[in-house]
């Protein structure tokens, strides 16, 4: 296992952010080496100033936290935020359409926004909350088709959800894997010895806004 700071995506996701809360996220990124920032899209210009010549990733959302915006609104998020500076694309699935099991159309969206990134990872949300066991593995397997390059738990969002457990993470692991798509465990990681469960069932990322606590143990 690498170093867990490694992992973390440094996250600030809250919609009442003040520039000071999130100079002070860019600097905990940098100091503790994470592996990126979690930032909503109207911050990306400013992290990428902020962070230029370090190795800190820029992720942003798209569609967030609903997933109900239509497909051509993510791709135009989508190729904004890139254009802005994003090294990377967490989009929220087309949570409707997996309920209906409508899979064309949620692929469709996953597409919408791949295409958009042009080449840049896509990361998508699947909000394990709102899913059956089966709704997760049919969702992961429509990002498999869709070519994205991760699948991820979480938005945080969900009013009285769990988030991220060792249990999806595995099977969403156990899905993807093969296909060569990794996992990103987000929503309510909050110690070091939850981070490492959510390692040990698969995941190649966390996204938390508990990073500096996950580091110092």
């Amino acid at each position: 296992m690498n170093s867990i700071e490694k992992y973390i995506e440094h996250t600030l996701l809250r919609p009442d952010v003040k520039e000071e809360q999130l100079i002070k996220l860019f600097d905990e990124a940098k100091e503790n080496n994470f592996l990126g920032v979690c930032i909503n899209p109207m911050f990306v210009k400013k992290a990428k100033e902020y962070l230029k010549n370090t190795p800190v990733k820029i992720v942003t959302v798209v569609g967030f936290p609903l997933g109900a915006s239509i497909s051509e609104v993510k791709a135009f998020e989508t190729k904004k935020a890139v254009e802005d500076g994003a090294d990377e694309i967490d989009m929220v699935i087309n949570i409707n359409a997996i309920k209906d099991r409508d899979f064309d159309t949620a692929q469709k969206d996953v597409e919408s926004v791949v295409n958009a990134a042009h080449g840049k990872p896509v990361k998508v949300i699947l909000e394990t909350d709102l899913l059956t066991k089966e709704e997760i593995i049919e969702a992961c397997n429509i990002c498999v088709k869709a070519k994205a390059q991760f699948v991820k738990t979480s938005t945080g969002f969900v009013k009285g959800g769990i988030g991220a457990t060792a249990e999806n993470v595995k099977l969403m692991h156990d899905t993807v894997s093969t296909y060569g798509l990794l996992v990103k465990a987000s929503g309510g990681v909050k110690t070091r010895e939850n981070a490492i469960k959510m390692i040990e069932a698969g995941a190649s990322r966390i996204g938390t806004s508990s990073g500096v606590e996950i580091v110092e143990g």
